[in-house]
């Protein structure tokens, strides 16, 4: 695929919307997120802000945004259509969701949720579920371990707090438990917006953007590192080992999986029909 940003002017045609401004996209501010984006800021075709995942949703929702990159979960609280292709998801260890627990797994009785994303919250619930064959009471806060440990006998951390950890804890990873429950890959996030809200040209660019930011998983890695050595070698491993950037029929079937599930426990309305912005 030739990326449209390689086109003179082609990526104003690409990220304009019908009334011929830029499209609005709002990011996830973790590095797992940052191929996704790749090239994107200097693209006059498109608005870029990045945000928590929660607050990414709640400007989706609210009609701020025209695409973001929303937990999944999100999916099932509006109309929305889905960027082909392209995702944040595992198919085993993630080590960027992970319950960190005091003493063994099975006495857990309080949780507390970090609030920066419902879907990894959503996830927690399905997985100790299963697992612990009751409801434990569950605690939103911020993400804070230590105060949540103080509260609570286990603390759920999203993103790069979770992956930066490197403390005693006991944790669970959330993207592994999944897998060995489901034989799935687990899907945390993608780009979704309302029908239309991006052309078919807007599509193939973020496809593109995201098809660079893999070939730039190096400098991703080292910037997001500040230069350090021992953690651009981290960051570089967790992007290329850890997180699954397609959305194929494995990812798709994963993600109807936590639907359905999640739709048992009445934790979303419905299970959603998956449906894709056009690609061309």
């Amino acid at each position: 695929m030739v990326s449209s940003a390689a086109l003179p002017g082609a990526a104003v045609a690409a990220g304009r919307t019908g009334e011929g401004r830029p499209v609005r996209l709002g990011a996830v501010s973790y590095l797992n997120a940052a191929p996704h984006v790749h090239g994107l800021e200097a693209d006059p075709g498109f608005r870029l802000e990045r945000e928590l995942p929660s607050r990414v949703a709640r400007r989706l929702h609210a009609g701020e945004v025209d695409l973001g990159i929303v937990p999944s979960i999100e999916y099932a609280f509006g109309d929305y259509a889905i960027v082909p292709g392209a995702a944040v998801g595992s198919r085993g260890p993630v080590r960027s969701v992970r319950l960190f627990h005091h003493g063994p797994l099975e006495r857990v009785r309080r949780v507390a949720l970090d609030t920066s994303s419902r879907t990894s919250a959503t996830l927690v619930k399905i997985l100790l579920g299963e697992r612990l064959r009751r409801a434990p009471q569950y605690v939103p806060m911020g993400p804070s371990l230590v105060d949540m440990l103080a509260v609570a006998d286990a603390a759920l951390l999203i993103g790069d707090p979770a992956l930066d950890h490197e403390g005693e804890a006991a944790s669970l990873d959330l993207g592994d438990e999944w897998n060995r429950l489901t034989g799935l890959p687990f899907v945390f996030a993608f780009w979704a917006g309302r029908p239309g809200a991006v052309g078919a040209a807007g599509v193939r660019r973020l496809q593109a953007a995201l098809a660079s930011g893999l070939e730039a998983l190096p400098a991703i890695a080292r910037r997001y590192a500040a230069g350090d050595a021992a953690r651009t070698t981290k960051y570089e491993a967790y992007l290329r080992e850890n997180i699954v950037y397609g959305l194929g029929e494995e990812e798709q079937a994963g993600l109807r999986e936590f639907y359905r599930r999640a739709h048992s426990l009445a934790l979303i309305p419905a299970v959603p029909e998956l449906r894709f912005h056009a690609e061309g």
